[in-house]
């Protein structure tokens, strides 16, 4: 899904294609944000060890800022981001990363840095709102799973919104992206998942690209062409401001009138 070959751009004649390369970005956000998180996860791991799993009957978790619903009504906002550098267990941060690294890597190179990051904290903040919403009153809830869904989310609109320029690849990976997107929500249906922080982390990351993620469009005289993204700095501005408005008057909903 993620091995997507450069598109192609014909000219008048249908047989005539010329491949054009996607710029080259490292994905250096990616793999901070993969480094932190595993750092994190040992520490968790290694307090763990030492002290056990928990002390003066407080989880581990808790302390470090999971999404706990009486916390955030205290005041602690910052729940509605920490939790997505927490994880349970080992099998929990490993699918995660490896979902960041393959499907993050990818829509990093299409957004570049500053976009990237947005999304992924932004489809983060949106999970967890809607996890403090409709998800389990008592319980917490930790994970980067928000942020992948967005990030899952934003690489079907990248698809949809730059079809013509993909061609058959566009409809391929749309059809690959709404599969996974949905067995894992099926999956998310079991006991001890909370499915609502996977779709409000959908949602947020599908609001945020629709206004702010990449839209190529080619440039030059054949066989001197490129690829120029027509988006904006105000079409992202724009994007961001539409998440954090809708979900913050949610959030201060569930706290202030819940």
């Amino acid at each position: 899904m993620n091995q997507t070959p450069a598109p192609s751009y014909s000219e008048a004649r249908p047989q005539q294609e010329i491949r054009i390369s996607i710029p080259t970005v490292i994905p250096v956000v990616t793999y901070a944000i993969l480094g932190f998180t595993i750092f994190i996860y040992l520490m968790q791991s290694l307090v763990t060890m030492v002290f056990g799993y928990a002390v003066n009957n407080i989880d581990w978790l808790e302390v470090y800022g999971a999404r706990i619903n009486s916390a955030i009504r205290d005041g602690q906002l910052w729940r509605f981001i920490t939790p997505v550098f927490l994880h349970g267990s080992l099998a929990h941060i490993f699918f995660n990363m490896y979902a960041l690294t393959s499907i993050g890597a990818f829509m990093e190179r299409q957004f570049g840095h500053v976009r990237f990051a947005l999304l992924y904290f932004l489809a983060a903040f949106s999970g967890n709102v809607f996890s403090f919403l409709l998800g389990s009153e008592g319980g917490l809830s930790v994970g980067a799973s928000t942020a992948i869904f967005g990030v899952i989310a934003s690489e079907a609109v990248f698809f949809y919104q730059n079809k013509k320029l993909f061609g058959y690849q566009a409809k391929k990976a749309l059809s690959n992206t709404a599969f996974i997107i949905i067995i894992n929500l099926f999956i998310g249906l079991s006991p001890g998942i909370d499915n609502w922080g996977h779709i409000g982390g959908l949602l947020g990351g599908a609001i945020f690209a629709w206004f702010a993620g990449t839209r190529w469009e080619v440039t030059g005289i054949p066989p001197a062409l490129q690829l120029h993204n027509r988006r904006e700095t105000r079409e992202v501005i724009t994007g961001a401001g539409v998440v954090i408005i809708v979900f913050g008057i949610l959030a201060l909903w569930g706290m202030f009138l819940k």
